[in-house]
């Protein structure tokens, strides 16, 4: 597969006035297509029919993807196939039958990454609760955790040595997620400043992120500490608990990275309905969120 890729960035490079960015972006999503076809054992354009396709957007989709990031995808993907077809390469076009996604015209639920750095700069981190909530916001968005797994995280979850924490999912299903070195560096600073002043020891529970009263937050705890910063960083878009997870998602896609290491990440079981999940190597999830992740 990778010889047609080749072939089709040259011919874009020579053939159509396009930005080197636009280039790459066409690469990083066909990229990620590939990988996705490699997983369920597709290495020749002449086998991809309509319903691999149609599954690699709905795993998109799953995975957090924005209406408007799928749309570019769409369009990477409809090119690069129309000159297959064109340079006979393939004799139907799977993309034929494939709808373009709807690109919403509401406000969009996916933060950009200079919206999302203004969000985690408005905490006060010089007070108990604000360096909390800049510890608690920096670690939703380096590892993308549903508000459940964010609420439950226990200190003895944090190998931050390593660089990675282990998460509690869907199902009592355990995973070790890479976290960024920025998200380190403020969980130590609230473990050693501000942790110590919230914790009471008969019901903290060894819970990694304390409430005045020295219980794990509650789900509208989260909201609330979502909200504030978000108006305080002057943001107007609609942002919940879950936009973090989306957007860590659809960063790292559009920085190209595996699809299969942000799947396995976000804690999702399949990269297909029809594959078997099997675990990646640690160090190459880790090596790809240090990689592709903006705060990495």
């Amino acid at each position: 597969m990778e010889i047609f890729l080749r072939e089709y960035i040259s011919s874009l490079e020579l053939e159509r006035n396009l930005s080197i960015n636009t280039i790459k972006s066409y690469q990083n999503d066909l990229n990620s297509l590939i990988g996705f076809l490699k997983e369920i054992k597709i290495n020749d354009p002449a086998d991809i029919n309509y319903q691999h396709l149609s599954t690699f957007f709905k795993t998109l989709n799953k995975l957090g993807l924005s209406s408007r990031s799928a749309a570019r995808y769409y369009s990477s993907i409809k090119g690069f196939f129309k000159y297959l077809f064109a340079s006979g390469y393939l004799q139907k076009n799977p993309m034929e039958k494939l709808s373009a996604p709807k690109v919403s015209k509401g406000l969009p639920v996916v933060l950009n990454v200079n919206e999302v750095e203004k969000i985690l700069d408005f905490p006060n981190t010089s007070t108990k609760l604000g360096l909390r909530d800049k510890a608690l916001l920096e670690t939703f968005y380096a590892c993308g955790l549903r508000v459940s797994e964010l609420i439950n995280l226990k200190v003895a979850d944090l190998f931050l040595q390593e660089g990675i924490i282990r998460v509690l999912g869907k199902g009592s299903k355990e995973r070790l997620v890479p976290i960024g070195s920025s998200a380190i560096q403020w969980i130590e600073e609230y473990l050693s400043k501000s942790r110590p002043l919230l914790v009471k020891k008969a019901i903290s529970e060894n819970f990694l992120f304390l409430n005045n009263r020295g219980t794990r937050l509650s789900r509208m705890g989260i909201w609330k500490i979502v909200n504030q910063s978000k108006l305080g960083a002057g943001i107007k878009k609609e942002v919940h608990p879950h936009t973090f997870r989306h957007s860590f998602a659809t960063h790292l896609l559009e920085g190209g990275a595996d699809l299969r290491a942000v799947q396995e990440m976000l804690g999702h079981a399949d990269i297909s309905t029809t594959q078997i999940y099997t675990h990646l190597d640690r160090d190459y999830i880790k090596q790809v969120h240090k990689e592709y992740h903006p705060r990495g």
